[in-house]
C-alpha cells in the first residue's frame, strides 16, 4: 500500500514522498523490516523511539515518531503528536476499514466482558451469523484460535484480527473493550454497530493504569461516542448516566420496572455437578424463560444484554434458546465437566470485589463445604492482597493459599500477606506454594457436596516466575489427579 494512503487522516510534520510502497506497519522493532513502516510508541516501560536504530539495521527507512531518534539521514522521519493515536488510524487504512464490513458489539463494563462477549457470539451463530471475538482469552473466529496480549489488543492487531474476520465470512465481531484500551487509542476510529454497557466497581486504579476512579469511568464513556446503539444496564447509576447523555438509541436493561429488558424471577440451579441459573425476561416480545450452564445471578444480566443485542439482529427466542445450551466461557466461571461428587469451578477471579463475587454466587447453592484456592500476583498492590485475604477468610471454609504469576517475588512472602487477613477474618488456611502441589491438595481432600473454587488463573496456561511464562494448566493438572485415581 502507499504511504499516503497509510498516512491518510494523520498529520504530519512535513512533505512525503507518499508514493512509497510500504508492506507492513509494525511498532515492534524487531518486526521492522525493508519496506515497513515503524511506529515509535512510548509505553510504560519501554520507549520505541529508542529502539529505531534497531529498527533501521534491519532495513527500516520509514519512521512514524513523536520525539527525535537517532537514524541516519537517509530514512524518512515523520513526525506527529501522538503515535497511538496515528497507530490506530494507519492500521485502519492499512487493513481497509474492517468496521465497515462487520458488525462490530463492543462491550465495555468492570465485571462481566468476557462472558457477555462469549453468549454474544454464541447466540448471534445459533442463528447462522458467523460471528469473531476478541478478548480476554484470546481471538477466535470459525476453527481459528489465536492468543492475545490485552484484553483489548494494540489497534494493529485488533485491525488485523479484524480483516482476518472478514476473509474469513465473518457478519459480526463482539469485542471486550477495556478502559484501557480506549484511553491508549487502541479502538480509535472504529465504529460499533452496538456498544454495551455492563456495570462499573473500582478497578485498574493505580500506576501505568488510571489516575483516578473519575477518569477510569470517562473513559468508558467513549465508547458510546462511537456507536450507533447503546446497550445499557441501567440498574448500575453509572449506566443510567451512559444511557442519560448517549446522543444514539438505547436499549435498557436490568431488574427495574423501566428497563426495556427487563430481568424476573432468577433462579439459581445445580444439577448434579454442573451450577447454572434459569430466568424470565420480560420485553417488548413478551415473557420468556431461559437457561445458562454459567453459575450466579449476574450471568442472567449477561444473558439479558446479550438478549437485547440479538433480538435487535432478528435473532428468535428458540435460536437463542439453543444458543444458550452451548454456551461455554473458559476461565469465566467455569464448572470442569468431572464424575466426582463434588464441583470443582476455575474462575479469573483475581482482586476482591470479584473473588467476593464468586463466592456470594456459590454460596447460593446447595453446598457442603466452600474451598477456595488462590495467590496474589508479584508486584503488585498489598491492598489486594488484603482484600482477597479478608474476602475468603470471612466466606470460605478453608482457603488454600498458593503461587499466582509470583513473577520476582517471593511466593512465601506473598502468601504470609494474605494469610495474616485470612486470619484477620477468622478463615482457616493451608499454605502450599507450588500450585500444583495445591490443587492436587484441594481434590484429595474434596468431601461429597464440596465446591471447590480455583481461582485467579482463569484461561491462563502458563505461570510467571522470574521474567519467564512457564507452561500450566490447572485443568491439566486437575485431569491428570482424576485418572491415578481410577
Amino acid at each position: 500500500m502507499k504511504l499516503k494512503e497509510i498516512l491518510s487522516g494523520v498529520a504530519v510534520s512535513a512533505p512525503f514522498d507518499g508514493e512509497i510502497e510500504i508492506t507492513d506497519i509494525a511498532y515492534d522493532s524487531r518486526k521492522a523490516i525493508e519496506h515497513t513502516m515503524f511506529v515509535c510508541l512510548t509505553g510504560a516501560r519501554t520507549d520505541g523511539h529508542i529502539f529505531a536504530p534497531n529498527a533501521y539495521e534491519a532495513g527500516c527507512r520509514v519512521f512514524l515518531c513523536e520525539k527525535q531518534i537517532d537514524v541516519p539521514s537517509d530514512a524518512l522521519v515523520l513526525h506527529c503528536g501522538d503515535t497511538r493515536a496515528a497507530l490506530a488510524v494507519c492500521s485502519g487504512n492499512f487493513f481497509r476499514h474492517p468496521d465497515r464490513e462487520l458488525a462490530l458489539i463492543g462491550i465495555t463494563g468492570t465485571k462481566g466482558k468476557t462472558t457477555t462477549a462469549h453468549i454474544i457470539k454464541t447466540v448471534l451463530e445459533s442463528a447462522g451469523i458467523k460471528t469473531g471475538i476478541i478478548g480476554t482469552v484470546g481471538a477466535a473466529f470459525g476453527d481459528v484460535q489465536l492468543a492475545t496480549v490485552n484484553t483489548t489488543p494494540e489497534s494493529y492487531e485488533l485491525q488485523k484480527l479484524l480483516r482476518m474476520m472478514c476473509d474469513a465470512g465473518c457478519k459480526a465481531a463482539a469485542i471486550e473493550v477495556s478502559s484501557l484500551g480506549l484511553k491508549f487509542h487502541r479502538v480509535d476510529g472504529m465504529h460499533f454497530a452496538v456498544a454495551v454497557f455492563t456495570n462499573l466497581y473500582p478497578d485498574h486504579i493505580g500506576t501505568n493504569e488510571h489516575a483516578s476512579m473519575e477518569e477510569y469511568a470517562n473513559w468508558k464513556k467513549q465508547l458510546f461516542r462511537q456507536c450507533a446503539l447503546a446497550v445499557v444496564h441501567t440498574d448500575d447509576p453509572f449506566g443510567a448516566e451512559i444511557a442519560a447523555e448517549c446522543s444514539c438509541p438505547v436499549i435498557s436493561y436490568g431488574a427495574q420496572e423501566t428497563a426495556a429488558y427487563r430481568l424476573l424471577d432468577v433462579q439459581q440451579i445445580r444439577r448434579d455437578r454442573l451450577l447454572g441459573v434459569e430466568f424470565t425476561a420480560v420485553s417488548d416480545r413478551g415473557e420468556d424463560t431461559y437457561f445458562v450452564s454459567l453459575p450466579g445471578a449476574v450471568n442472567a444480566l449477561n444473558v439479558l444484554a446479550a438478549i437485547a443485542v440479538a433480538e435487535h439482529y432478528g435473532v428468535t427466542v428458540q435460536q437463542m434458546k439453543e444458543g444458550l445450551r452451548a454456551v461455554f466461557v473458559k476461565g469465566r466461571g467455569e464448572v470442569v465437566p468431572t464424575d466426582t461428587d463434588f464441583s470443582i469451578i476455575i474462575d479469573y477471579a483475581h482482586n476482591g470485589v470479584s473473588l467476593q463475587s464468586m463466592l456470594e454466587t456459590l454460596s447460593a447453592y446447595d453446598h457442603n463445604r466452600i474451598i477456595a484456592l488462590y495467590g496474589s500476583v508479584g508486584s503488585r498492590t498489598q491492598i489486594r492482597r488484603r482484600e482477597l485475604g479478608l474476602v475468603s477468610g470471612a466466606m470460605c471454609d478453608l482457603s488454600i493459599l498458593t503461587s499466582d504469576d509470583p513473577d520476582f517475588e517471593d511466593p512465601a512472602a506473598i502468601i504470609k500477606e494474605i494469610a495474616a487477613s485470612v486470619e484477620e477474618a477468622g478463615g482457616k488456611h493451608v499454605d502450599i506454594p507450588d500450585r500444583g502441589e495445591a490443587i492436587r491438595y484441594a481434590l484429595s481432600i474434596a468431601e461429597p457436596g464440596d465446591i471447590l473454587l480455583f481461582a485467579g488463573k482463569g484461561h491462563e496456561e502458563f505461570m510467571k516466575v522470574r521474567g519467564e511464562k512457564l507452561p500450566f494448566s490447572e485443568k491439566k493438572v486437575i485431569f491428570d489427579w482424576l485418572a491415578a485415581q481410577k
